[in-house]
């Protein structure tokens, strides 16, 4: 039986998939096996997995002439201590804290603001993250990020002293829930778009934009696309199905190739509770339970509309009487325009429900379909694919070119190859003879649909990443401690497997659109003596890592690693030797890992990205003293302080990172 705190974890859900689909485990163990990589147990048969379809064509007496993108900073130490530690040579600076106001009066942070303050101030537990220039400037944009979950300990902290609150509500998690509690909490969640600018002296400022806006957990939202105005999606507040508030869980994100932002949904189903004696498979599947929701926000003091949609249970005679139906207007992914104050963000239901971890878009080219890829983050999940049916044209297409198309999920097969399996309704026994009525019926039930057409099941599939120039794709799969060791043999990456591995394929012929693909293992992370990089040689002290889980390219093909090591587990057991959590850079061509850097005390390192220049990078930390015990909270002993040091409170922020001489970050 797992413990309360364990199912309350934002990064736990429970294991839904009973497909009985063949484990990715399973597929490499035949690959191996038939291509002789035995011998000598698990450290060759790994080196020799590693040096797979993808990799050896990098290996050509051609790409071994590449040098790839250069790697100009000395790795950071492995480190315990409650800083950001970055490359001799650079600096880290807080722009963006919890708290920080953006708009309406700019009501100043303190820890005990008002639901209606946090409407105006950067949530809580930054993550995915994008920056929009103005007019191309590297000193001059939109930075628009994700605030993922939140730790109600800190939220409410200015009011209860942590004497009335645990980490998740209440000390029993019962109700009522006090109503201002409730709308802080969902005014903490959801997105920032926020203007930044750089003064003279590189220092990064919020600036006073009608732009800057904060999307939340109460924000109208429309839906798209095929599920739009199915009779699964209709609620009290929205009998057409056409609407619904908020979004959720917003972990990594996208930007399209028309210049808009998306914003995942990944671990939504734990907000509601659905006490009816069965569900349907729309819930069952995805994990909403009967017993207890995350924060019990149905329980609110005044029974606000807003808040008693997150009880799903059955109410009235029909579902447009009631919120059963409410947990299906989750898990999509959220399109949403940072330039545009007044616009609507749109729910584009092609691209599938799940826990989308975010979505990452192929280059596109002038005449092509739009093609974009997402990973399932949760154990034994998959990895789709969407192909647009319409055409990109430069300057003209928008959001809507994601409406109709064909969404894919992928089968790893044993010999390196892999096929994209279409999730389309009246295919591949996605019909009424497996109970779906049509392809809105496919699209909210996307897991069972994808466990029927035989996807492979992955160790929490995270963030993607497109070389530039390659356009090899690049997934991390974080771990999967519940693989057990029926599920293995020598051969296999691990049981138990607490430290992840990165993931790539090259599409057939080089085309995006192919249901073929080549694939391989860019590297398995882990400790000196129980890893391999790209070459089949352990990692050193200087690229050791685990739970790998941000993933990006910058412009010259560096490819940035961030690491979600739970904050439960940091700096103990298996996970002593990796210290805090670290952003780690790649050569794709090379297969070179070097530390660049480390965060404080308990936090996860997210969210990446660069200005135009690369000359100032933007990171996240979240979560900083999220694993302070219980009995030393009400103190205010908090295991960090970061970032304003003293006896303040943690809050989860962006910093901005540069050179001192003013070069490229990272050459």
């Amino acid at each position: 039986m797992t413990d309360l705190a364990t199912r309350l974890d934002p990064d736990f859900e429970p294991e839904t998939n009973r497909s009985g689909n063949r484990p990715f485990a399973d597929v490499v163990s035949a690959r191996l096996d038939r291509r002789s990589f035995l011998r000598g147990g698990l450290g060759l048969a790994v080196s020799g997995f590693v040096a797979g379809p993808v990799a050896a064509c990098a290996r050509t007496p051609e790409a071994q002439a590449m040098a790839g993108p250069s790697l100009g900073f000395n790795a950071v130490p492995v480190t315990a201590a409650d800083t950001i530690v970055v490359p001799d040579g650079y600096e880290a600076k807080v722009v963006y804290r919890w708290g920080d106001a953006i708009s309406g009066d700019f009501p100043a942070f303190a820890p005990d603001n008002s639901g209606e303050d946090q409407a105006h101030q950067a949530g809580m537990h930054h993550d995915g993250m994008h920056f929009f220039p103005i007019d191309g400037s590297s000193t001059d944009g939109l930075l628009v990020m994700n605030h993922e979950y939140i730790e109600t300990r800190f939220l409410h902290y200015g009011a209860t002293q942590g004497s009335e609150i645990n980490s998740w509500g209440t000390p029993d998690h019962a109700g009522p829930r006090p109503a201002d509690h409730v709308l802080k909490e969902l005014n903490a969640h959801g997105v920032s778009v926020v203007r930044m600018r750089a003064d003279g002296n590189g220092d990064w400022q919020i600036m006073r934009d009608p732009r800057n806006r904060r999307i939340t957990g109460l924000t109208r939202m429309e839906i798209a696309g095929p599920a739009r105005g199915h009779a699964k999606m209709a609620t009290l507040y929205s009998p057409e199905g056409t609407h619904t508030r908020g979004t959720l869980s917003n972990c990594a994100h996208g930007v399209t190739p028309w210049n808009t932002y998306f914003a995942a949904e990944e671990n939504w189903s734990g907000y509601f509770v659905n006490t009816d004696a069965e569900h349907p498979r729309e819930h069952a599947r995805y994990g909403v339970r009967p017993d207890v929701s995350r924060h019990n926000w149905h329980l609110a003091d005044d029974g606000g509309d807003g808040f008693v949609r997150f009880d799903a249970s059955t109410k009235a005679n029909a579902p447009a009487g009631d919120y059963r139906n409410e947990p299906n207007m989750f898990g999509w992914m959220a399109e949403i325009d940072p330039f545009d104050p007044d616009s609507t963000p749109v729910k584009r239901t092609t691209l599938g429900r799940f826990a989308h971890e975010g979505v990452v878009f192929a280059p596109a080219e002038a005449g092509q379909p739009v093609v974009c890829y997402s990973g399932d983050d949760s154990r034994f999940e998959y990895i789709y694919k969407f192909v647009s049916e319409g055409l990109y044209q430069p300057g003209v297409t928008r959001g809507d070119i994601l409406d109709s198309g064909t969404l894919y999920v992928a089968r790893f097969n044993d010999d390196g190859s892999g096929d994209w399996l279409p999730l389309a309704y009246g295919q591949n026994g996605l019909d009424e003879s497996n109970g779906f009525a049509d392809q809105g019926d496919v699209l909210i039930n996307t897991r069972t649909a994808a466990d029927i057409v035989g996807a492979t099941p992955m160790d929490r599939p995270e963030w993607g990443a497109v070389d530039p120039q390659t356009r090899a794709v690049y997934f991390t799969l974080t771990n999967n401690t519940r693989r057990t060791e029926d599920q293995v043999d020598a051969a296999n990456p691990r049981a138990d497997n607490a430290f992840g591995s990165i993931i790539r394929w090259n599409e057939a012929d080089g085309d995006q659109t192919s249901v073929r693909f080549n694939w391989d293992i860019f590297v398995l992370a882990g400790p000196e003596g129980d890893s391999r990089d790209a070459n089949g040689d352990p990692l050193d002290q200087d690229a050791i890592f685990a739970a790998p889980d941000g993933l990006w390219f910058d412009a010259d093909r560096r490819l940035w690693i961030q690491c979600d090591i739970s904050d439960s587990a940091l700096n103990a057991g298996v996970y002593a030797p990796f210290g805090n959590n670290k952003m780690l850079a790649a050569n794709p061509d090379t297969g070179e890992i070097r530390r660049f850097l480390t965060g404080p005390v308990g936090c996860e390192i997210t969210g990446v990205v660069t200005t135009p220049d690369q000359r100032t990078m933007f990171i996240n930390v979240q979560h900083p003293g999220a694993n302070t015990p219980e009995a030393d909270f009400a103190a205010g002993n908090f295991d960090s302080h970061w970032p304003d040091g003293g006896n303040t409170l943690p809050r989860s922020a962006t910093v901005a990172i540069r050179r001192l001489d003013g070069g490229k970050i990272g050459a």
